[in-house]
């Protein structure tokens, strides 16, 4: 076990079989806009689940009303069975909150905010010193938050979120700010967390990383939940095309459209691009053409599913595509 596993409680195993979080009809209107629209879902104990959407979808919306931050208008919201509003302070220690614009002692140094906020919840001090570890502040420990980059903010916050050792954790764009090698460390954080035990609600704009990390996801469209499903489930049942890239040169753009299963032709990045749902038989024809030397292939992937889905729902938003039994994983 690590340094940082050890200061951590192990959450808890009884018998309660309430999930981490259970969200029933949940709605909220703000004047004329309607941010959340009759929502539910369950997020079991363990599970790392994801919250996508378009901007404006209500996803930050949902998160604060299942963190007990917002009231909603209709419905009801349980942490581990109980409810967070009106606030419910014995399920504080039981959760960790990082949101877009969190709040900082800018006047204090990194370590010193973050040993004031692991005090607030009776940690000890050895905690701190590991959690900035493992957001990789150590170098930065000693420089005032107000002289810390937008990234290093942005780390300090999900450090904040951490310290002490909570059982389910909201992330609310924790990447946002931060540079690809500072985010794929995250990454290995949030793995570690999950493999503990711990339960993440995570919202992300990144595709790929929602892709690599989430158990499940639900994604958002004008406030209802189109689809909760497995990243695998979702990008296996697609219609989403495959892409074949071929070097400039090898075809032109009317010999690739005229072969039987392209849909599409495009050029993009230095390659023709053919877009289509039979990628073997393409393949083929290619292969008989030109030869398949510097040929690359590209499937569906989590991206394509949602840009596809919200697409549609945009232009059709009466019509979702479907909604998984939130029952059916089992973590």
């Amino acid at each position: 076990m690590s340094e940082v596993q050890a200061m951590r409680p192990t959450p808890t195993d009884g018998p309660d079989p309430a999930p981490a979080v259970r969200v029933q009809g949940v709605s909220k209107r703000y004047g004329d806009r309607q941010a959340v629209d009759d929502v539910s879902l369950d997020i079991h104990r363990g599970e790392f689940f994801g919250l996508l959407g378009p901007n404006g979808a209500g996803k930050s919306t949902l998160v604060e009303i299942m963190e007990g931050l917002r009231q909603a208008d209709s419905g009801s919201v349980a942490l581990f069975g109980e409810p967070p509003w009106p606030r419910n302070t014995a399920l504080l220690p039981r959760i960790g909150v990082q949101t877009q614009s969190s709040a900082f002692f800018v006047r204090q140094t990194a370590h010193e905010h973050l040993r004031t906020v692991a005090a607030l919840y009776g940690v000890a001090r050895a905690a701190v010193d590991a959690t900035l570890e493992s957001v990789g502040l150590t170098g930065q420990r000693d420089i005032q938050v107000e002289s810390l980059s937008g990234g290093q903010r942005q780390r300090l916050a999900i450090a904040s979120a951490l310290v002490h050792g909570p059982e389910l954790i909201f992330l609310d764009e924790p990447t946002a700010a931060l540079d690809p090698q500072a985010r794929r460390a995250l990454w290995e954080v949030l793995r570690a967390l999950k493999a503990e035990g711990r339960t993440i609600v995570y919202t992300t704009h990144h595709l790929d990383e929602a892709e690599a990390l989430c158990d499940r996801i639900a994604i958002l469209v004008d406030g209802k939940v189109a689809v909760t499903d497995s990243p695998h489930n979702l990008v296996g049942a697609s219609e989403a095309p495959s892409r074949l890239m071929l070097p400039l040169g090898r075809l032109d753009e009317q010999q690739a459209a005229a072969i039987s299963g392209v849909d599409r032709v495009t050029v993009q990045g230095g390659s023709l691009v053919l877009e289509t749902r039979t990628a073997g038989q393409v393949l083929s024809a290619v292969d008989q053409l030109t030869g398949l030397d510097g040929v690359q292939t590209r499937t569906a992937s989590l991206e394509d599913v949602y840009l596809d889905l919200t697409a549609r729902l945009t232009s059709a938003p009466q019509s979702p595509l479907r909604t998984a039994d939130t029952t059916e994983h089992q973590p």
